[in-house]
Parts: C-alpha cells; structure tokens; sequence
C-alpha cells in the first residue's frame, strides 16, 4: 500500500517534468528549422538578386530597389562587373582533376577550356559556330546588329558569298577530332628569338592574323597554319606570300568589306579604294571553297560581355572594338577543347623592344588607337591566364 503510493507520488512528479522537456526540445527544433529556412532563403536571395557591396558583404533590395538588410556572407564567391571572379585560381577543382587525371602528358583533354571558363564566367554561353553558313539568320544574337557586331543590312551580299564558298567548316580532317588544341599566333616582337616554332606546330589548328609572315620565321612561329584571320586594310598584298594549304577567314568590320570581300571571291577587279582608311589586296589567291567568314558574334561578345567596352548603340564608335588578336582568342573559347597563345602583349616600358616578330619598328612607335582599348582588353586576357582558361606560351599577358 505505502509503495503502491509512492508510485503515485514519483508519476504525478515526473510527468510535468516529461511534458516541459519534450516543449522545450520542439520548440529548439522549431527554431532551428527556422532559422535554417530562413538562412536557405537569404541563400537564394543572394543568388537571385545579391550585390557585392564590399568583401564579404552583400546588399538586398526590397520590393522598391532599396536596401532591406546587409548580412556578412564570406562564403559566397565575389564577381566583378563582367561577371568574372575576382578571385582567380588556375587549380583544377576535384571533378575536373578527377576527368582528366587519368590522361596522359600532353594528352588533348575535352572540353577543358568550356569547362576552366564557366568556373571564372558563370555566364559563358554553350558553343556559337566558327563560320558563317546559309542559316545565318538563325543567328539572332548578331541579326540586330549592323558590322562589325553582327550582319544587319548586309544579308543579301553574304547570301551571295556563300553561295560560292560552299564550304563552312574547318574540314573534314579537323572536323572529326574528338579533341582540337587551338594555339592563336599574336605578331609581337615578344616571339623574336624564342625558337617556339616546333611547339606551335604540334597545335590541331594554328591560327595567324593579318599580315604577319612565316617563310623566314619558322624558328619562332612555325610552318603550319589552318587559318589567317584578316580584314581587307590587313590581308596580304603579295599573292606570293599567301600559304597554299590555309583557309582564308574574313572578319568584317564596316560594311564595305563585304563589298571587298565579294570581289576576292568572285575574282572581280577592284577599282575603287574609297572607304578603305590605308591600300587593301586586290586580289586573294585562294579558291572560293578556301575562304569562310568569321561569325561576327565573336566581336560583340569580346567587346560588350567580356571586355565591357562602350556600347554605342550597337555601332563602332571611339574605343569599342576589340582586337583581331582577342576575337580570335574568344572563337577559340568556344570551338577548341585547350587553347594556347604566343606573341600577345606590348610592354610599353621597353620602348626600344621590337613591336613585331618580323620587323625593326619598336614599340615606341605604337600610338593610341582611336578604335581598341588595349589596356582593358588586356585585363580581360590576364584573367583568362590566370583562370587557366588559356596558356601564354610567350608570358606576355
């Protein structure tokens, strides 16, 4: 009876003790739940409509565009205007290690340069086509603007050209690689006497721009070239000095190109320099099937996305082209599997350095362009060498 009682007393005692607990663990959990949506909200905020408004500190806006609260978020990774990191790391991250860890030295590895931009530019859109072919105007992202940026008002001419070239790609050969290292050859005076050319000519496509010769050179530069790059004031002008196994690739920058560019495909005579700003080729000794033209949409996403030059409103204007070296390098971002570089960057402290590879004149004797913004356009390639993106053999960048 006394235990049976004492029982009772223990029961009545422990109960409210039970219930307060098990109040109090719930609501713990409660709160914790909470607090973890809430931060998971904060998260998602932040990717949606964060700003960096100094390291490690992020801003929202409210419903009307002010500031609602500041948080410390060291966490989260930090973009500059462009959209690239700002804290750049060539070290692969563990999948990508985990890729191409297996491959041997040298091995071509694919899809490499996609995969080392994305991490630097979240933004970098899926492959845009080399050339330009009959459904061009599929395009849209280059139908809205007029040259160099896209191909509006010129439709009709580039219908015609193509008509006669037949042939869009860099060719069969080339085209079933499963793999493809790009290497783009700049004309600084950077690749004199730096007896590169047997690398270079390992790459699977050697581009060269312009003008800038071979024969004589092939210690620095190489002997093989899968394309030249050009516009009509920087072709070659001696049909003697054309290679006879490249492509021809036209890169337009004003509508009076394409007229140019017409009359070399269809071997017409050219009787007019007018519209030109220096003498251009009057002729290119290369079959209609040997020539392509650069998908424009290369220039606009150098000069607007990457490098963040003046708009404009679509139109070449003071400072807002980009480079013919750059533009290459951009179309190889999205058509090559690795992409290297050799002979970029003026250093304007060694006035007395030579400005080309295949010339006496010295960098002192480069002015300022009226068109390029060199000094920003160089930002943007640093970042890609110190991203990994790309490979500067010369370290001139």
């Amino acid at each position: 009876m006394i235990r049976m009682k004492s029982t009772r007393t223990f029961m009545f005692l422990i109960c409210p003790i039970m219930v307060l607990i098990f109040i109090y663990y719930s609501s713990g959990r409660l709160h914790l739940r909470t607090s973890v949506q809430k931060s998971q909200a904060r998260l998602d905020i932040l990717h949606s409509v964060g700003r960096v408004v100094a390291p490690g500190m992020t801003t929202w806006r409210g419903k009307h565009g002010f500031p609602s609260f500041i948080a410390h978020q060291s966490f989260l990774p930090e973009y500059d205007k462009q959209g690239f990191l700002t804290k750049l790391d060539r070290k692969l991250p563990l999948e990508l290690q985990y890729k191409y860890g297996n491959l041997s030295k040298g091995e071509c590895k694919p899809g490499y340069t996609e995969a080392k931009m994305t991490l630097i530019y979240p933004k970098f859109s899926k492959p845009a086509p080399m050339f330009l072919d009959p459904n061009f105007k599929r395009l849209s992202k280059i139908s809205s603007y007029p040259p160099p940026f896209g191909v509006k008002t010129q439709e009709k001419i580039i219908d015609h050209i193509l008509s006669a070239t037949k042939s869009y790609s860099l060719g069969s050969e080339l085209d079933s690689l499963s793999c493809k290292k790009c290497i783009i050859i700049g004309n600084g005076g950077i690749l004199y006497n730096k007896s590169l050319g047997s690398k270079i000519d390992q790459y699977d496509v050697v581009v060269r721009l312009n003008e800038a010769p071979v024969a004589g050179f092939e210690k620095d530069v190489g002997s093989k070239t899968t394309m030249r790059i050009t516009y009509p004031e920087g072709a070659i002008q001696k049909p003697e000095r054309y290679e006879k196994s490249s492509l021809f690739v036209f890169s337009a920058f004003k509508p009076m190109d394409f007229k140019w560019l017409r009359h070399m495909v269809f071997k017409d005579k050219l009787r007019t320099m007018e519209g030109f700003w220096k003498s251009v080729a009057r002729v290119v000794p290369r079959d209609p099937e040997d020539m392509r033209i650069l998908n424009p949409y290369f220039i606009q996403e150098a000069a607007f996305k990457f490098i963040g030059l003046p708009h404009n409103r679509g139109l070449m204007g003071r400072g807002n082209i980009p480079t013919l070296g750059t533009v290459a390098i951009t179309m190889a971002l999205h058509n090559c599997d690795e992409v290297a570089v050799a002979g970029f960057g003026y250093d304007m402290n060694t006035p007395h350095a030579p400005l080309h590879y295949y010339e006496k004149l010295k960098m002192s004797a480069i002015k300022e362009s009226w068109t390029h913004n060199i000094s920003k356009e160089k930002e943007f390639l640093r970042k890609l060498v110190m991203g990994g993106v790309i490979h500067d053999l010369t370290n001139g960048i």
